[in-house]
């Protein structure tokens, strides 16, 4: 099944009479070569995008290529740096007092971003391809996806429990983002029935009521 086409790809577009493209024209052929190269890899793996594949698909020569990539290692890092980009979620609101509509409101959109088309491909991807090609996990670990939700929602907790320590907290915000997308990441990769928009509203909710619940507990005994 074909993966849904990214709407923003940019139109094909040539250097600039002289030889040298201009800054946008440059910007729009870094943009193909991305684009082109996250359909292959999505589409056909790892192992079976070359830098040729990749370079007839963008419309570009393979000097182009070089000219902005050292080598696929380089390039698939562009590609997943901009995969996880897409998905992150927005940044939390500024504090309001109501740690639980916000938590929500994060989950929410955490759920949604891993649940992805795009997200399950390249998470089936590197699942199917990594011991091979360890390039693939190094990329993810480079662009730090992870690290910035867990930093907002640390942000969130320490904003409801400002006695909460950095470890503490780090800690809880790790076990929180593995409580809302393992199951129904899992399932979304055919391990089980995928859940509906109102059992993911449902999951989160609990999730939710789950952390701050024990923390609340943990607050109370302290």
């Amino acid at each position: 099944m074909a993966l849904p086409a990214n709407n923003t790809a940019a139109a094909p577009c040539q250097p600039s009479r002289g030889g040298r493209p201009s800054r946008e024209a440059a910007r729009q052929l870094g943009e193909q070569i991305v684009d082109a190269a996250t359909e292959l890899l999505l589409e056909q793996g790892f192992a079976a995008t070359s830098i040729e594949a990749v370079c007839a698909r963008a419309g570009v020569s393979k000097r182009t290529f070089y000219h902005r990539y050292a080598d696929k290692a380089a390039l698939v890092r562009a590609v997943v740096a901009q995969l996880i980009d897409a998905a992150r979620p927005p940044a939390p609101a500024a504090a309001t007092g109501d740690v639980v509509a916000a938590l929500r409101t994060l989950g929410a959109a955490v759920l949604d971003a891993a649940l992805s088309p795009r997200i399950i491909a390249l998470h089936r991807l590197i699942v199917a391809e990594s011991h091979r090609f360890p390039e693939l996990l190094d990329a993810v670990a480079v662009t730090g996806g992870r690290d910035r939700v867990v930093a907002q929602i640390v942000e969130l907790l320490q904003s409801a429990w400002p006695q909460l320590g950095a470890a503490d907290a780090a800690f809880a915000a790790n076990q929180f983002l593995q409580l809302i997308v393992s199951l129904p990441q899992t399932r979304m990769l055919g391990l089980g029935q995928p859940l509906d928009a109102a059992q993911r509203a449902q999951w989160v909710a609990r999730s939710v009521d789950l952390l701050v619940g024990g923390l609340r507990g943990l607050s109370a005994s302290g």
